[in-house]
């Protein structure tokens, strides 16, 4: 099994950077999510014309934007720099590349289902990010 994927020289120190960004990434919340209990905590852009939030106030938390991105090229990664593919059954993994991918079982896999795949993967050399602890 594969502990790390083949990454460019430029891949690594990207996903460095993506893996430091997401660590220091603020949450952001919908404006006024203490307030009603209806307001779940997921954002939703602020429009009101009179917003304190839309207009960036600086005691306000801060607004989602574009300078919160990870690099374009390790967007979508794990943070071990692998791809993730959701796999249902043995056969999905013949898709996986070895070197580049790692596979996610699904959720609504079963547990003897779950154990084939994990054999098949660590025949293949496929990294599994979701084990059932032993």
């Amino acid at each position: 099994m594969s502990e790390k994927p083949l990454l460019s020289k430029d891949e690594k120190r990207l996903l460095k950077i993506k893996n430091r960004m997401s660590r220091k990434r603020v949450e952001f919340r919908r404006q006024e999510w203490f307030r009603y209990k209806k307001f779940n905590e997921s954002w939703r852009k602020p429009r009101g014309k009179h917003s304190k939030l839309r207009e960036h106030l600086g005691y306000r938390p801060p607004v989602v934007d574009a300078g919160y991105r990870s690099p374009a090229a390790v967007r979508g990664l794990h943070p071990s720099g692998f791809a993730e593919k959701l796999v249902y059954n043995v056969n999905d993994l013949k898709s996986i590349n070895p070197d580049r991918e790692g596979a996610r079982i699904a959720s609504s896999v079963g547990m003897r289902k779950r154990k084939e795949i994990e054999e098949e993967a660590d025949n293949l050399g496929i990294h599994v990010f979701n084990r059932v602890v032993k």
